[in-house]
């Protein structure tokens, strides 16, 4: 079949119609392998503009200069394409911004004159900044619409301003060409627990009793961040356990992330205060794993707050202060291990926390390894 690129454009489905009634089965086959290969080129094609787009965009975002944000807001506000690729996504752009821009001139970002497209942008970009310990009051002040204001859009649940418990976060790096970054478990030699070995490997009388809503709340920063695997548990307990006794009961327990354990096995498990938590959720999903996509600053911060959520009990229609108030309260213990769950290859790590009253086990376990 000879053919054109304006004979595909300009294909006529009666006569399409007509040759497959006449029995001319070739010819319509032949006619959907050419349709396929043109499809797969554009495709591509598509593609490759689109990774052009996204180099445009990071060279605007990361060159600091007020004209290149001025650029960058009239490039997006004309963009006609809904483009996939991942460098285009709002929060993301927000993220280079934050790195790559002053204060001063990402004011241009927030200022509005009539409709546009970037609300999304705004919103995440706001909470870029106020993690970086910038006064974001300024820019709440800028809008119709004042950001952080409680409402229907996700972030609008998290605090406008910054938790003490949220400072001294690690960002990514980023090049015109290339990245660095990555979640720094690092196992404190502080506040270690260890227990004694041999261990017992008589398994914990207990039964999981996280409902599906508890275990999405709980490995939201994993799930945010593209990693291999998450586990979720919560336990009840007969009777209250004080902390001191947490890393003799986390192995007996029946979970997946634990199972295997011999009783010499190593079990790792430190005592650690609630910002040491926080920052690790916060960087499992802003900088993402080592094949999946990060959530970045603004929703890596929310994916944080939501496993914290889960993890220290605090009712689901919880207001930020109400789970913050639940998290200062709980006891925070971060573990690792050599069961087989724990693939140790990347990155891995348990966090337990222990209700005030000591009756309340929450478990998180991530691994970058499926």
């Amino acid at each position: 079949m000879k053919d054109t690129q304006d004979d595909l454009l300009r294909l006529d489905w009666e006569a399409t119609e007509r040759r497959a009634a006449q029995g001319d089965a070739s010819y319509i086959g032949e006619l959907g392998s050419l349709l396929s290969d043109r499809h797969a080129a554009a495709v591509e094609q598509v593609r490759e503009y689109e990774r052009g787009l996204a180099h445009v965009v990071r060279v605007l975002a990361l060159t600091p200069g007020r004209e290149n944000v001025v650029q960058l807001v009239r490039l997006l506000n004309e963009q006609r394409t809904g483009a996939e690729h991942p460098g285009l996504r709002p929060r993301f752009i927000a993220s280079l911004l934050a790195e790559g821009q002053s204060v001063a001139d990402l004011a241009t970002v927030f200022d509005r004159s009539g409709r546009d497209r970037l609300d999304e942008l705004r919103s995440c970009l706001f909470h870029e900044l106020l993690l970086r310990g910038v006064d974001t009051d300024a820019f709440r002040q800028r809008r119709y619409r004042p950001l952080g204001r409680p409402g229907p859009h996700n972030l609008g649940w998290l605090p406008v301003h910054q938790r003490d418990f949220e400072l001294g976060v690690d960002f990514p790096s980023r090049s015109l060409r290339g990245e660095a970054g990555g979640v720094a478990i690092g196992f404190p030699a502080e506040g270690r627990a260890d227990p004694s070995t041999p261990r017992t490997v008589e398994r914990a009388a207990l039964r999981d009793v996280a409902t599906a809503d508890v275990h999405k709340a709980i490995v939201s920063a994993v799930a945010a961040g593209g990693w291999g695997g998450a586990g979720a548990w919560v336990f009840l307990l007969d009777d209250a356990v004080e902390p001191r006794r947490v890393p003799t009961l986390l192995p007996t327990l029946p979970m997946a992330c634990v199972e295997g354990l011999g009783p010499t096995g190593r079990f790792e498990i430190a005592v650690r205060p609630l910002n040491e938590i926080w920052c690790l959720l916060f960087a499992t999903a802003s900088m993402g794993g080592m094949y999946g996509l990060a959530a970045c600053g603004a929703y890596g911060r929310l994916a944080a707050w939501q496993s914290m959520a889960g993890l220290s009990g605090a009712p689901a229609d919880a207001s930020a202060d109400e789970v913050e108030h639940e998290a200062r309260r709980t006891t925070w213990f971060h573990f690792d291990c050599d069961a087989s769950w724990f693939h140790n290859e990347i990155y891995d790590y348990g966090i337990a926390a222990l209700s005030p009253d000591g009756r309340r086990i929450a478990v998180l376990a991530g691994t970058d390894t499926d």
